[in-house]
């Protein structure tokens, strides 16, 4: 499997549990739509990062390439808005290099992630949840043009090395174990967009290996919404600097009932996942009935069902 940059390999050795992070694995999801359909779906378990989701591979790429570049320098407080996975990922990423952490996140985020990114020591600014993650973007920035000095801004939303992080990890993770399970090029992926980096990440890597794949992106309806897809259908909504959307071929909207139904239903067979993973099985059901006979449809299971106890998710 893929490895870190060796350009990694000193924060590695002094901090070991870097090496945590990555290198998920590739499992085939029972659907009966799919199978159905003569299809299958593939998720990679990202759940099963350090951190508890996918976010803490692009933060640990964009702190790591921020401390190379003598940007995260001593002094500097480690500045980004996040809707809690990657504040996860930055708290906990930030106590393992010793460096301040500062987040600014949408008050209706889920209490267990808001205790996890304390526990590690962040101090957390919380934005009206009614404004959504836009406004907790504002005041990230706002907070950044008042004292330049004191933060290190990384802006998962417009740094390149969150999307890198995919095409260089995640991506060449899933071509590898997808052949090997299958014997064959996956025929779809399938992912939410939150910052863009994944699906533009991976998006890429596979485009560029074989145009043909199909690249699938999932949104939510704009209210309730779903934690960690952001919605883009509005004109007022910021479309993150980072999405490439000349990967996408093909956009589904998940409303939060059908989030809650896939995640029920995977839970049924022993797969504990948050909000969008049960979002991206329906997404990927409904691609599997559209694609007909012999789709192997990848998507990744983002983060933990445990997130998102104090949500109406599991009542």
């Amino acid at each position: 499997m893929p490895r870190p940059s060796t350009r990694y390999e000193p924060f590695l050795e002094r901090h070991p549990a870097l090496g945590l992070i990555g290198n998920t694995r590739l499992f085939r999801v029972r659907s009966e739509v799919a199978e159905g359909a003569g299809s299958g779906v593939w998720a990679k378990a990202e759940w099963l990062n350090p951190g508890g989701s996918i976010k803490d591979r692009p933060v640990m790429r964009m702190l790591l390439e921020a401390s190379l570049a003598g940007e995260l320098r001593p002094g500097r407080t480690v500045l980004d808005s996040s809707s809690g996975n990657a504040g996860i990922a930055y708290a906990m990423i930030g106590a393992m290099l010793g460096v301040p952490v500062r987040l600014v996140i949408p008050g209706n985020a889920s209490v267990e992630r808001l205790k996890r990114i304390r526990a590690h020591g962040a101090e957390v600014v919380l934005t009206d949840p009614l404004e959504g993650y836009d406004e907790a973007l504002r005041t990230c920035h706002r907070l950044y043009e008042e004292s330049p000095e004191a933060f290190y801004l990384c802006d998962q939303y417009s740094n390149d090395h969150n999307w890198r992080a995919h095409a260089e990890t995640t991506a060449e993770e899933l071509l590898a174990q997808a052949r090997a399970q299958t014997g064959a090029d996956p025929t779809h992926f399938v992912a939410g967009i939150g910052t863009g980096g994944t699906i533009t990440g991976v998006g890429r890597r596979l485009k560029e290996h074989d145009p043909a794949i199909q690249i699938v992106a999932v949104s939510p309806d704009p209210f309730p919404g779903i934690e960690g897809l952001k919605p883009l259908s509005r004109p007022e909504d910021v479309v993150p600097a980072i999405l490439d959307d000349s990967v996408i071929d093909r956009r589904l909207v998940v409303a939060i009932d059908e989030a809650y139904d896939g995640c029920q239903r995977l839970a049924r067979q022993g797969v504990f996942v948050g909000q969008s993973s049960g979002a991206m099985l329906h997404a990927c059901e409904q691609v599997a009935r559209d694609a007909g006979p012999g789709a192997r449809i990848t998507t990744v299971f983002a983060d933990l069902g445990e997130r998102y106890f104090s949500t109406r998710l599991w009542d």
